[in-house]
């Protein structure tokens, strides 16, 4: 077990799910791992910039899968059943519509 002071973060820098157990020093500063994660040699995924504490991205970038990409609007895979044709007719004014 590696000895944490108190302002040391308690969960793993990179899967961010277990608890730490390892230390890796790099030229940056320490990394604080868990011992699969540092096993593994993964990256951490957040960089501190003290002494606002705000977490940011590393240089590993997401990969867009097409959720939020650009361009025009998609039609979802299953658009439902085509709607009405001629429209229902308004309800009155006054009651719920139907």
């Amino acid at each position: 077990m590696i000895a944490l002071s108190a302002t040391d973060v308690r969960t793993c820098e990179a899967c961010w799910n277990a608890p730490v157990t390892a230390a890796r020093h790099t030229e940056a500063g320490r990394d604080l791992l868990c011992e699969q994660c540092a096993e593994a040699n993964y990256p951490r995924r957040v960089d501190l910039f003290p002494p606002f504490g705000v977490y940011g991205l590393t240089t590993r970038k997401l990969t867009n899968d097409g959720r939020h990409g650009s361009g025009p609007p998609k039609t979802p895979p299953n658009p439902g059943p085509p709607l009405p044709n001629p429209p229902p007719a308004p309800s009155p004014p006054g009651t719920p519509p139907v």
